[in-house]
């Protein structure tokens, strides 16, 4: 369900070369989550394995999460349970 996500969240993806060749990118919704690398397909790599980390991130701290066309809400699926730590 994760995967399925982030794949959809990357397709809305807005990429751009910057003036050093490199390519940055953003998605739409997701405040703060971009990438940089030499190749547009790296980029796109490195975007998701950012947005994982900004959706467990925001998960955990119970905030919204973007609202997907073509995915499961992953606001509505109830809350989740951490272990306690020493």
């Amino acid at each position: 369900m994760l995967a399925e996500y982030i794949a959809k969240a990357v397709e809305n993806a807005r990429f751009e070369r910057l003036e050093n060749s490199r390519y940055f990118g953003t998605v739409p919704g997701f405040q703060g989550a971009w990438a940089e690398a030499d190749s547009i397909e790296n980029c796109r790599r490195e975007l998701a394995d950012v947005l994982e980390d900004w959706i467990l991130l925001a998960i955990r701290r119970n905030l919204e999460l973007p609202v997907l066309a073509g995915v499961a809400d992953l606001n509505k699926i109830g809350e989740v349970q951490y272990a306690e730590t020493d």
